[in-house]
């Protein structure tokens, strides 16, 4: 087989997109735009996988890590110029290299896969991933003789007006006979309007050396788009949302409105689940099957069982058991642990805890740094008090426990099992198990109060 070689161009800084993060840096549907590419171009099994990286630099290499080699373009001239780059790691070794842009986070693996294909099966030296638009104002044309081979591409600002009447547009994405590329790139001029050097006229030389220069055109022009701008940022937001929810629901899941549910790229879920409108899960989260989430509810990083049920609630960076019921309006923060056949309730906050099976906190609560047993019912207002100002502390309370509605359990304190809490009570001491602790004042009532305070009036 062929060596594969992939060099993804990431250095621009994106003034149109008016922001202080680096354009690639952008999120669509919760991943980087240049991440999105490098796990579509990570399929393609290539040798070398190198990111051309300029403004960001250190972010842009921070998000990908380990998965590039890069290559430092300090100054933007052009794309011709940010391959050129590459050469330290790439010049002289046989092979094809793909050519993609950071900021097209559609492209898929099928689709550069079917390029290469294309590239070999014709025996080319360079071809072009090409597209049909119907609007194809700003794009490079693809010029074709009289027997539709390419003849060269025109960049739109430097095109004539026939020419900008073509509608097969260049698309940004190549592959190229690796060791002609470098040889190729010595050679071009950065004699046209913008002052660059343009990675298309690499076509324009390798075609007058008289190799195969081919072009092959996607279905696809929504996988082509590149985000320079907000607009278009929401443009691939869109495509990427629907393309994700459709995969989903192909799978398995039910979704009530695709339109209005927002799933990241990297989330999992299991059949039969519903997925109500607003809803937006996010991150590596992972959902079994049967459950029924939503609607408007947040999802993100957390691992949720089978036949879970998390209704107008947000949960983040936590473990969510078996037939648990959340919400409404609940709030689970991160690091919590929840067992199996729960209920967090409405207006219930949980933070840093462990939720043992078969507890209940049903409404207006507030469990933080806290370890519940199992079979433990805490009753309405319960407060963990795990903050003296300075430092957090840990509430722990053990199975069967009953806590009533009302009580503040000041940490670090032990609730020891079975005990029982009365209602109302501030509770700063261990209960012993199988205790009832009652700590409030006790109950005075003052007769004709009221008529008394009159009369002084």
């Amino acid at each position: 087989m062929t060596n594969r070689f992939a060099v993804i161009l990431a250095a621009g800084q994106g003034t149109r997109m008016k922001s202080k993060l680096y354009k690639v840096l952008h999120p669509v549907c919760g991943k980087p735009m240049v991440q999105h590419v490098v796990d579509q171009v990570a399929a393609l099994q290539t040798q070398k996988l190198v990111t051309i990286i300029g403004h960001g630099a250190e972010l842009v290499k921070s998000q990908l890590g380990e998965s590039s080699e890069y290559a430092l373009q300090e100054e933007q001239l052009g794309t011709a110029h940010a391959v050129m780059q590459a050469a330290p790691l790439l010049e002289g070794q046989e092979g094809v290299t793909l050519v993609v842009c950071g900021d097209t986070p559609l492209i898929t693996s099928t689709t550069m896969e079917e390029l290469l294909k294309h590239h070999e099966q014709v025996g080319a030296k360079a071809t072009i991933l090409t597209a049909h638009a119907e609007d194809p104002t700003g794009y490079g044309r693809i010029i074709r003789d009289e027997n539709g081979n390419v003849e060269k591409i025109v960049e739109h600002k430097d095109a004539s007006e026939q020419e900008r009447s073509v509608r097969e547009i260049n698309t940004g994405t190549y592959c190229f006979d690796n060791q002609l590329l470098f040889d190729a790139l010595k050679n071009v001029s950065n004699h046209n309007v913008q002052g660059e050097y343009y990675l298309p006229d690499v076509i324009e030389i390798l075609k007058n050396q008289g190799h195969i220069v081919s072009a092959y055109q996607t279905m696809s022009f929504a996988e082509t788009l590149g985000v320079n701008d907000r607009y278009a940022l929401s443009q691939a937001e869109k495509t990427m949302k629907l393309r994700i929810n459709k995969q989903h629901m192909l799978n398995g899941v039910t979704i009530i409105d695709p339109d209005n549910t927002y799933i990241g790229a990297d989330v999992s879920i299991g059949q039969d689940t519903v997925i109500l409108p607003g809803t937006i899960i996010s991150g590596s989260s992972s959902i079994a099957s049967n459950c029924e989430i939503g609607p408007h509810t947040e999802i993100r990083e957390c691992k949720i069982g089978e036949r879970t049920v998390i209704r107008q609630s947000v949960a983040h960076n936590s473990s969510i058991g078996n037939d648990v019921n959340i919400g409404p309006f609940a709030h689970i923060r991160p690091d919590s642990m929840i067992d199996d056949e729960v209920k967090v309730g409405n207006f219930v906050e949980l933070k840093k805890a462990v939720f043992g099976k078969g507890s209940k906190a049903s409404h207006l609560s507030y469990i933080g740094d806290a370890e519940v047993g199992a079979d433990v019912n805490i009753g309405c207002g319960t407060i963990t008090v795990n903050y003296d100002g300075k430092n957090k502390y840990l509430t722990k309370i053990e199975d069967g426990v009953f806590v009533g509605c009302n009580s503040n359990l000041i940490a670090p304190v032990t609730i020891g099992k079975d005990a029982y809490i009365a209602a109302g009570s501030t509770i700063n001491q261990d209960v012993p198990s199988k205790a009832l602790s009652i700590a409030r004042a006790r109950q005075v009532n003052k007769e004709n109060y009221i008529d008394k305070l009159n009369k002084n009036e």
